[in-house]
């Protein structure tokens, strides 16, 4: 299974815990500045995702990816997420990261 974990800088990041493998890593612009960061993680065994706040005070979650949605394959998770970020004509681009 497929999840796709999101962290927008300066407000929280997610981390992958055991369990999860990130298959492909995507900055989300929007008219040219980033805004956010995706990651397409593989659910590989019993896994805990953290989200940590990066303002103060600083929490940290941690919650299993049953409570996100989840795609059979990498590439219902790529579409998914095309989808996420495609409105209109306005100027939004996902770039992927090496």
């Amino acid at each position: 299974m497929f999840v796709i974990l999101t962290s927008r800088p300066g407000q929280y990041r997610t981390e992958l815990g055991d369990g999860l493998t990130a298959c492909e890593a995507y900055d989300y612009l929007f008219y040219g500045q980033k805004k956010a960061q995706f990651v397409i993680a593989e659910q590989t065994g019993n896994a805990k995702i953290r989200i940590v706040d990066e303002m103060p005070p600083a929490l940290v979650n941690e919650v299993p990816p049953k409570f996100l949605p989840q795609f059979a394959t990498l590439e219902q998770a790529r579409a998914e997420l095309h989808a996420m970020v495609t409105f209109g004509s306005m100027d939004i681009a996902l770039k992927k990261q090496p």
